[in-house]
């Protein structure tokens, strides 16, 4: 009895499945490939500005599930509000860079080989190229050297055993240099954005003058996280602002000045805060970008007891009309006895105008500088809702609340006091227009992705130029041992203009030639 013996089936399954990942990553390097995932990339975008993100506003997410209860969580199964933290976008930008990657790296190999081999030698035919000519007179072989090498023509020279002598030349190599400095920038933009992604942290903040902050995220009024940031191991300082200076012209901004003043954990000093002029905290950038006021107004309750605000205001147009609130839900105390009625709290929706023209019958100013500035106010008691728990504007007062008739309107018509003046409220309260503050908006903002988003910018542009204005060719000279003497052309790349530059290579090399009686084009016919 003969045994017999099997072929183990684990080599073959090796086998396949070398040859499946070969398979898959020759289609996943393929710069096709990278073009499908760079367009994906782009629609998987799309979500990421038509949604509120948390990473930039949560209270516009919140707002979006109030206005939409059903649909809003089934978006958040999806990710809609975190776009560019989900696993599928996160996917589609892995795979993005693992394909840009290996279609670089082999290319890299590439071209190192082509700068260091040799020009190849002109073919056995030198008459089926483009471009081709026979000299009609003489031609120096080290004229010609040099001629090319002033032209910055990379040549080798081949002598053959039958007496011809060749020299080859070619030009063209930062072309592709180019393509892969640009193929790199666009890594170098990836990493950057997703560094930046992953690791910065921003917050504003509304300061007004004389007032200061601690860089905790209690104290912005609003702020994003990275992913991988610790909002413990935020950087600490404190910033306070002690004068704010604005010029117009034409009824709009021209300069922000703001002086501030910082404490580094005990290193104090000055800064004179500019737009596009940050100041610098360990890599931390603190920037001016707007600007507006604040009103201070002094209301008196009905006990004869005061409080004073100093309200910031958002600006509604260029002009710097304003909208604000006043709040004071512990108004109307009994001193006497302490007793709280609930529905004694009173609140003020408000429009500061900086310029108020008395001599029309327009409200809002036209003019952004604090010339004659007013109040227009509109006054409400009641229960302003404010001890629900529930988040709300601090410049508006609560629109629900006037809705239920929790707060009811006092004035039918809008009261408006200029500075000094007060508004009396029919219980015999009173609310004081004292005076107009500034204040500037500070953004503060740390991304470690900047500087190499910056450096693939700068690369993308580096390999856009050599990438689009070089082009790749050779040429050829060869010295037939029957005298005559030959030149060729080939365009490595669409190139119009080699014909002449052959031409004016062929003139030059052999000056006492007769001008080239033979041009042979890419279809072998004479021109």
């Amino acid at each position: 009895m003969t045994a017999t013996t099997t072929t183990p089936r684990k080599p073959k399954a090796a086998k396949r499945l070398r040859t499946f990942w070969r398979r898959w990553w020759h289609q996943l390097t393929a710069m096709r490939t990278a073009l499908i995932l760079l367009l994906a990339l782009a629609l998987a975008a799309i979500p990421g500005s038509t949604f509120p993100q948390r990473s930039i506003s949560t209270v516009d997410v919140a707002g979006y599930f109030d206005e939409h209860p059903d649909l809003a969580p089934w978006l958040d199964r999806l990710w809609a509000f975190d776009v560019y933290t989900s696993p599928w976008f996160s996917a589609i930008y892995l795979l993005l860079m693992i394909s840009l990657v290996g279609c670089i790296v082999p290319r890299l190999g590439v071209h190192w080989k082509a700068l260091r081999a040799e020009v190849p030698d002109a073919p056995a035919r030198m008459s089926i190229l483009p471009y081709h000519r026979v000299l009609d007179g003489p031609a120096n072989q080290g004229r010609a050297r040099a001629v090319l090498k002033q032209k910055r023509w990379r040549t080798a020279v081949r002598e053959h055993d039958d007496g011809t002598v060749v020299i080859a030349a070619e030009k063209g190599y930062l072309r592709e240099s180019g393509n892969l400095v640009f193929h790199t920038s666009v890594i170098f933009i990836l990493v950057g954005v997703a560094a930046g992604s992953l690791m910065s942290w921003y917050g504003n903040r509304i300061l007004s003058e004389d007032k200061s902050y601690c860089n905790n995220l209690q104290q912005y009024d609003e702020y994003g996280l990275g992913a991988w940031v610790d909002e413990t191991e935020l950087p600490r300082f404190c910033l306070t602002l002690d004068a704010f200076d604005a010029e117009f012209t034409d009824g709009g901004p021209t300069a922000y000045d703001a002086d501030i003043a910082y404490d580094i954990d005990g290193d104090t000093g000055d800064y004179d805060l500019q737009v596009n002029h940050p100041l610098n905290i360990d890599g931390t950038n603190v920037f001016l970008i707007g600007h507006g006021y604040t009103a201070v107004v002094t209301y008196t309750d009905r006990y004869g007891q005061t409080q004073t605000l100093h309200q910031e205001f958002l600006a509604m147009d260029a002009a710097l009309n304003s909208e604000g609130a006043f709040k004071f839900p512990d108004a109307n105390v009994d001193p006497a006895t302490g007793a709280v009625d609930e529905n004694a709290e009173v609140g003020f929706d408000a429009i500061l105008v900086p310029t108020f023209d008395d001599s029309t019958a327009m409200l809002l100013g036209t003019e952004p500088e604090l010339n004659n500035p007013v109040l227009a106010l509109t006054a409400y008691t009641g229960d302003l809702g404010l001890g629900d728990g529930d988040p709300e504007s601090v410049y508006a007062v609560n629109e629900e609340q006037i809705a239920s008739g929790a707060l009811e309107q006092v004035n039918d018509e809008v009261e408006v006091i200029g500075v000094g003046d007060s508004f009396t409220l029919p219980d015999g309260s009173s609310l004081a227009f004292d005076g107009v503050e500034q204040y500037a908006v500070l953004q503060v903002r740390h991304d470690p992705g900047g500087p190499v988003v910056l450096a693939g910018a700068v690369l993308l542009l580096l390999g856009l130029l050599p990438g689009l204005a070089v082009r790749r060719r050779r040429y050829w000279i060869r010295w037939n041992p029957d005298g005559t003497v030959e030149t060729a052309g080939l365009n490595r790349n669409d190139f119009d203009g080699l014909d002449e530059e052959c031409d004016e290579l062929t003139a030059a090399i052999a000056p006492d030639s007769a001008p080239p009686g033979t041009h042979t084009d890419k279809s072998g016919s004479d021109q």
